[in-house]
């Protein structure tokens, strides 16, 4: 026995002695670090944006990825380009339907994969302006939602299964073609076509507060596509750009040894949200943003109906924002340029929900209360925010909160003040707190009941 209990102390020993060891950030990364919160801080308290996934893929009605899922030749996708006019899109109707929804930001891809340009670029005659009147789409779209007061970002794909001097690699839909793998490809001569689209967008269209690259796999990451130089061209014309992580990953990194690069300012997890709030290898909290669809695919799917309700999707925006994260939402206009009518729909009462709730979102972030069985937590300064999601037996025990510390509380929607004790029906374990919802197990709100509590400063 005394055997035992030595070999658990040494244990411990070794363990704090390894934490002790543990490396510490240098000045350089702290600076960055630092800088990265700062940029991002505006992201930080939005907390909510919108995706748009649209293109000429729109056309086939079978998601972004058709020329690659179906292995099409540039010749046989040409169809779709040539059918791609998107008669009804006014980017007003799009912004109005994001800032009703509750969003703050929202991302346009300029570019997709297929290399189809949205934008007028100077660079390449494979561009939509050329077939709709000269219109420059996504020139439409930030001048549309900077006038909605949303922040802008644009979408770029770094890969391009168009461009000449773009290998068969990776997911191109030549990629299994012996013969066009034959071909002369060269690689610096794409790259100076893929900086001078981005500098293009960065130089030519006023302020862009986000650039959403994607995305990096296998070797063709970081300096394979001259990161370092990219970053540097677009922080000199815009300083205060939050770039994603996608030079450098696909989807993120799922590594504990994660840190803030000088390549991305923000991890980009993917139709899914993390166990935990994302730090660094110091600890450090650092920013991230999931991306999700509202049914399952980004571009326009014209059999896909698994529509998310929009309770699924609130739960999934106080999810992101209790860890520290934020939602990015897609949507995949029709062909012709509508915002899907589902769609509509569900972001309505999604933005009804935000309307009366929102301040439990924005400016928001992790609580250290662990997180109850009925719902999440988020908080905002000695704001507690209990977001009562799932059935529930009786009153609501916000277990941890400190009784002798609460001011009020409230039910955000109304602003009726709630009743609490410290006991229920004779439970009287250490750190109770029952708030009183006159509840039988139905939430008043279905999507997501917010009990706000006010604690003393």
């Amino acid at each position: 026995m005394r055997k035992s209990i030595g070999l658990t102390a040494l244990s411990i020993l070794m363990m704090f002695q390894s934490l002790s060891a543990q490396e510490t950030p240098s000045k350089e990364y702290t600076e960055r670090y630092q800088n990265v919160l700062k940029q991002t801080q505006w992201m930080r308290e939005a907390r909510f944006g919108m995706f748009i996934h649209f293109g000429a893929y729109a056309v086939p009605s079978r998601g972004e990825w058709v020329k690659s899922n179906e292995r099409l030749t540039t010749e046989q996708y040409q169809k779709y380009i040539d059918s791609f006019n998107p008669v009804d899109f006014d980017a007003r109707k799009w912004a109005k339907t994001a800032k009703a929804a509750g969003m703050k930001y929202a991302v346009l891809t300029a570019k997709h994969h297929d290399g189809f340009c949205m934008f007028d670029s100077k660079l390449t005659d494979y561009k939509l302006s050329n077939q709709f009147g000269g219109r420059d789409l996504v020139r439409e779209f930030l001048d549309a939602f900077r006038a909605e007061g949303l922040k802008v970002g644009l979408y770029y794909s770094i890969i391009d299964w168009n461009h000449k001097d773009y290998p068969n690699v990776g997911n191109h839909p030549q990629r299994d073609d012996k013969d066009y793998g034959k071909r002369t490809f060269n690689w610096d001569n794409y790259l100076k076509y893929m900086h001078g689209q981005v500098e293009e967008l960065v130089k030519n269209y006023g302020k862009i507060d986000i650039m959403w690259f994607d995305y990096s796999f296998g070797e063709y990451s970081g300096e394979k596509w001259k990161a370092k130089e990219l970053v540097k061209m677009i922080r000199k014309y815009q300083p205060e750009i939050i770039l994603d992580n996608r030079l450098e990953n696909n989807e993120g990194s799922s590594s504990k040894q994660r840190t803030i690069s000088e390549l991305g300012d923000f991890e980009t997890p993917e139709q899914g949200i993390p166990d935990v709030p994302l730090t660094d290898k110091y600890g450090n909290s650092i920013p991230w943003e999931t991306c999700m669809t509202m049914n399952t695919s980004w571009g326009y799917n014209e059999s896909d109906k698994n529509w998310k309700s929009p309770e699924l999707i609130v739960n999934c925006l106080v999810n992101c924002v209790s860890k520290n994260g934020n939602l990015l939402l897609n949507v995949g206009p029709d062909p012709k340029g509508n915002i899907p009518d589902a769609s509509i729909q569900i972001l309505s009462k999604v933005g009804t929900w935000m309307e009366k709730n929102g301040e439990s979102i924005y400016g928001c972030g992790a609580s250290a209360i662990p997180k109850p069985e009925w719902g999440r937590y988020t908080q905002k300064g000695n704001i507690l925010y209990a977001h009562w999601m799932n059935q529930n037996l009786g009153d609501i025990n916000a277990k941890g909160v400190n009784f002798a510390n609460v001011k009020n509380v409230f039910m955000l929607s109304s602003g009726a003040e709630l009743s609490y004790n410290k006991t229920w029906w004779g439970n009287q374990e250490h750190g109770n707190f029952f708030i009183n919802v006159n509840s039988k197990s139905e939430k008043p709100d279905y999507l997501d009941t917010v009990l706000k509590i006010e604690m003393k400063k």
